[in-house]
């Protein structure tokens, strides 16, 4: 793959229908891909966060989730095909799923939240997908079980909707518990747009970048901080390697 490479962070440049390909070819020939997405707030965390670079970096395959990392690639002529977000290529792989009949474990986010995304997903398509389902919620110690058991969960794709840098980490270093799984992945908070907790923005607000906008207009005092800071963190990036190179 052309890998590109800028601000600490590597990122595949492939489109959403090369992803897809490379994620069912990993399946037919029982591989395993541990994929990851990165967005300009996880990039800006990258920068110290050493053990989360090397969770992101030592991935197999990475798709550019935020239109800014898309835009800010042009800027230092190292163009990405396009954005490949999580959600996305989630609600894709569950539908390739269904016609394809792999099976999927959905880990993370709360109890009440997992049940009604594995419920709406088995309404939707059928029940025979469901490989299994847990919350998010467990020790660093029950890591290394809760991998084994859902890599004998029968599942050939897993969903960790938990929050970084903690699922990223749980990946990385689960990935031998995980080797039964041939695609393992993680969502974020995409559990809570599916089970119609948080609503996602509409489409030409994610076209124009602004998806970021329309979650902070949802939770102004808890994200404000993180927006403010962060986008202006990478907008600093950005111009200086710019700059630098």
């Amino acid at each position: 793959m052309n890998r590109q490479k800028f601000l600490n962070t590597e990122i595949d440049n492939i489109s959403m229908a090369e992803t897809l390909c490379c994620i069912e070819t990993a399946i037919k020939n029982n591989e395993q891909i541990h994929h990851v997405v990165v967005n300009a707030g996880k990039i800006v965390a990258m920068q110290n966060d050493l053990q989360l670079r090397k969770s992101v970096n030592d991935s197999d395959l990475i798709n550019a989730d935020g239109q800014a990392v898309v835009w800010a690639s042009h800027f230092l002529n190292k163009p990405l095909k396009e954005r490949v977000a999580g959600i996305d290529l989630m609600e894709k792989l569950v539908e390739l799923a269904f016609h394809k009949r792999y099976k999927i474990f959905f880990l993370g986010a709360q109890e009440d939240i997992v049940k009604s995304v594995t419920k709406k997903y088995a309404e939707q398509y059928s029940n025979s997908i469901i490989a299994g389902y847990r919350n998010g919620y467990f020790s660093k110690k029950e890591e290394s079980i809760i991998a084994t058991q859902i890599s004998e969960s029968g599942a050939d794709i897993l969903f960790v909707a938990i929050s970084s840098p903690t699922k990223e980490n749980f990946l990385y270093d689960n990935k031998k518990h995980l080797k039964n799984v041939n695609f393992i992945m993680g969502v974020g908070g995409s559990f809570d747009v599916v089970a119609g907790k948080v609503t996602r923005a509409p489409l030409w607000m994610q076209k124009s970048g602004l998806e970021w906008f329309y979650r902070f207009i949802q939770e102004p005092k808890r994200m404000w901080k993180r927006y403010l800071f962060g986008n202006s963190k990478f907008i600093y990036l950005v111009l200086k390697e710019k700059l630098t190179k």
